[in-house]
């Protein structure tokens, strides 16, 4: 795989042709039928959507804002809140009867609990009547973990939003390491040595995303449960979180906790990163977004041509790379809205592949992984960046997806802090950990 990368270059925009494309007829009962043609030839020019974003997502926001406005005149306001509020805070809007946001993009597993209060609409109808929507399009193990509760569309996928494994080529070579790491037991090994050889001098081995947080923490440990073969669930929708293959996942994080970047407990996205861009790092698993920031030119990047990315680890050299949904985000109009047909219009542009394609390699980066095939195999993409494009196109089949449905978001946080508990030495072995998850899970997740 390549290690070098070109800085990117920002295809001219094409968004009147996107909208001309998506055109389509919203089947709103209690507003008629209303074609999106209608936002770009201006008959809502003047009108105002609210959206609710993640944080990482402003740059995202800021793009879509601008360009849907300068197409349709429709004013687009964006709030940011922190990842791990979104979905709390959407709820709190429409529960309060507040009711001030049009749009949001929570994360996935959070789509469940938020069908369930209300605080989300049903998509289906719309969904089937707009064959413009194109859901065969979508990346295949994407669209159902982002798309359905119980066989119901409650969204469409935004930010598809794998982890690959990032290396600084120099430090591995300072270090005697001609290639990455193909298996959990290498990386270990690796992070070990460097962390050994240059720890003295503020180096370490890797930033392991330790926060206590189901994106952050949670991230980590689905990784090496992707690694391993493992699932969250069985083929019949029963947890089997204290499988052999989470237990050695849970082992494998232990394996480089005390050889991270210190401390990783307190590493989340923002420390990770910093670390990684002043080069004081030998590995992160990161969303693939961060080799687009790692070659910005206005990013104070130490790392821009001297980084190379590859799969994430498993658990034998030669198995099959396999992704991990790790975060991931879903358009979704919001339950109370007085704009169901206009915020419906949005989103379908907004989740439309030529969209997906551009906000990929847009500077400033915007933090936007591929959602759909044809923005996966975008020319610009490929071109500019062929190991990013080659690591994402392993989730188009067999992803590791987190659980999904009614209790999914507060079954992330038990798995998650009771593997914090772990790696603080409060809990026994990894078996007995994860079994005290796996109790939890069926009492959550099992009617």
């Amino acid at each position: 795989m390549p290690t070098k990368n070109s800085i990117p270059r920002h295809a001219p925009l094409a968004l009147a042709a996107v909208l001309s494309v998506v055109a389509l007829t919203a089947c709103s009962a209690d507003a008629g039928a209303q074609s999106q043609g209608d936002a770009a030839s201006g008959d809502y020019d003047g009108e105002e959507l609210n959206l609710l974003l993640n944080a990482s997502h402003e740059g995202a926001g800021e793009w879509l804002a601008e360009e849907y406005e300068a197409e349709t005149g429709v004013q687009i306001n964006v709030t940011t809140v922190p990842y791990d509020e979104i979905a709390s805070q959407l709820t709190l809007d429409q529960q309060s009867g507040a009711n001030t946001y049009d749009v949001s993009a929570p994360w996935y597993v959070s789509l469940g609990d938020l069908a369930a209060d209300g605080s989300i609409a049903p998509l289906t109808d719309y969904v089937e009547s707009t064959p413009e929507i194109d859901v065969e399009d979508f990346i295949p193990s994407i669209w159902e973990p982002y798309a359905l509760v119980d066989e119901e569309i409650y969204g469409l996928p935004f930010d598809g939003d794998i982890h690959a494994l990032f290396y600084n080529e120099e430090i591995l070579e300072r270090n005697g390491f001609q290639e990455p790491p193909a298996t959990w037991d290498e990386y270990a090994e690796q992070v070990s040595t460097i962390t050994e050889n240059e720890g003295g001098d503020g180096v370490y081995g890797a930033a392991v995303f330790g926060e206590q947080s189901p994106m952050i923490l949670g991230a980590s440990f689905a990784n090496r449960l992707a690694g391993f073969g493992g699932d969250f669930l069985d083929g019949e929708g029963r947890p089997v979180i204290n499988s052999q293959e989470a237990v050695q996942s849970l082992e494998a994080l232990e394996d480089v906790w005390e050889d991270a970047l210190p401390t990783p407990a307190e590493t989340d996205f923002g420390a990770g990163n910093s670390a990684w861009f002043a080069g004081n790092v030998g590995f992160i698993e990161n969303w693939t977004d961060l080799g687009v920031r790692s070659q910005d030119p206005e990013s104070g990047s130490e790392v821009a041509d001297g980084w190379g990315v590859t799969y994430l680890p498993r658990a034998e050299e030669g198995e099959r790379p396999r992704a991990s949904l790790v975060a991931g985000f879903s358009w979704v109009v919001a339950g109370n809205t007085d704009k169901s047909d206009l915020a419906q219009q949005f989103i379908t542009w907004a989740a439309s592949a030529e969209v997906n394609a551009e906000l990929l390699t847009a500077l400033p980066p915007t933090g936007i992984d591929p959602n759909r095939v044809t923005s996966l195999e975008d020319e610009t993409y490929s071109e500019d960046f062929p190991q990013l494009q080659e690591v994402n196109e392993s989730t188009l089949d067999g992803a590791l997806a987190w659980p999904t449905g009614e209790n999914a978001t507060e079954a992330a946080q038990v798995l998650t802090d009771e593997i914090a508990a772990h790696l603080s030495e409060q809990r026994d072995s990894a078996q007995e950990t994860l079994d005290t998850v796996q109790s939890e899970w069926e009492r959550l997740l099992v009617d």
